[in-house]
């Protein structure tokens, strides 16, 4: 067409150049023909556009699909299409809970300032019904055109509407912490990613768009059990603190029994040896230094 369209431009020229001499070229003939030129070559100039890359054009012809074009170039097609631009380019976002008519337009306020937000943490209850704070980044990308704008109303809307439904369900499947082994949101994230990622997935596939990467960004109790949850979490690490240290200190003991029995170092009866056990134990186990006492009577006084 970039050779074609010249032609027929010179072509129109060149009969107006001829028909100046009627006796060569009449102008019954020579009118119809110039401006079936003109129109031509004004009509053909739209079909010139340039495709950059990660970018791609949907083309409509009197509301019927026609096809698209993902590679980037310099493309001539039919005037008469309805072009439509998509971009491939991978994107990301953050989920968020849902947003009043205030938070909206003060959000889009704040885009026309081109400045950068993160969205308010979804609050929902685990699967022990603790309410926590989630959110999740998103990085997806479309890979099908058609399906992109064709099967949903707004591919960008169902992406975050879907998303953060995603999130949710994931996050009412699993406790925040386990204490049995089980998977936990907390303690299992790169299983709970994939789990996402595949979930995300499953619920994006019918608008041809492809996730490449979700993740958790932000895992918190919610502020009204906060506190509550760190005193179990201090409490359950005493204990864990010391289960470890009665477990060394009944070693320690049975090893000191056991050398002063099998080197004759000292005959102990019952009673002296469960006295002797205690104070070790005491020793041992005790968070402050013992304070020693210095016997100076007999054995047992």
């Amino acid at each position: 067409m970039l050779l074609l369209l010249p032609l027929i431009l010179g072509l129109g020229i060149t009969q107006m150049i001829l028909s100046v001499h009627r006796d060569l070229f009449p102008l019954s003939v020579a009118i119809p023909l110039i401006l079936f030129c003109n129109v031509c070559f004004v009509t053909g100039l739209f079909g010139f556009q340039a495709v950059q890359p990660n970018s791609s054009r949907v083309y409509l012809l009197f509301g019927k699909y026609k096809g698209s074009v993902r590679i980037s170039g310099f493309y001539w097609v039919n005037p008469f299409f309805s072009k439509k631009k998509l971009s491939l380019r991978v994107r990301n976002f953050e989920t968020g809970a849902l947003m009043t008519p205030e938070e909206k337009s003060e959000l889009g306020r704040v885009i026309k300032q081109k400045t950068r937000t993160a969205g308010k943490p979804s609050k929902v209850n685990d699967c022990e019904g603790n309410p926590i704070e989630i959110s999740a980044v998103v990085v997806w990308k479309v890979v099908n055109t058609a399906e992109a704008l064709f099967e949903v109303d707004d591919y960008e809307d169902f992406v975050s509407v879907q998303s953060e439904a995603a999130l949710r369900n994931l996050a009412s499947r699993y406790p925040y912490d386990s204490h049995d082994g089980e998977m936990s949101l907390r303690g299992n994230t790169t299983e709970i990613c994939d789990q996402l990622n595949h979930d995300i997935q499953e619920r994006l596939d019918k608008a041809g768009v492809e996730v490449l990467e979700a993740r958790i960004s932000h895992l918190a109790y919610a502020p009204e059990i906060a506190a509550a949850m760190l005193q179990r979490q201090q409490a359950q690490a005493v204990v864990a603190a010391r289960t470890k240290i009665v477990d060394g200190a009944v070693g320690m003991v049975q090893l000191a029994l056991e050398r002063l029995t099998d080197d004759n170092i000292l005959e102990l009866d019952e009673e002296r040896r469960a006295a002797m056990v205690s104070n070790l134990l005491v020793v041992l186990c005790g968070d402050r230094h013992a304070q020693p006492v210095i016997n100076t009577g007999s054995l047992y006084q």
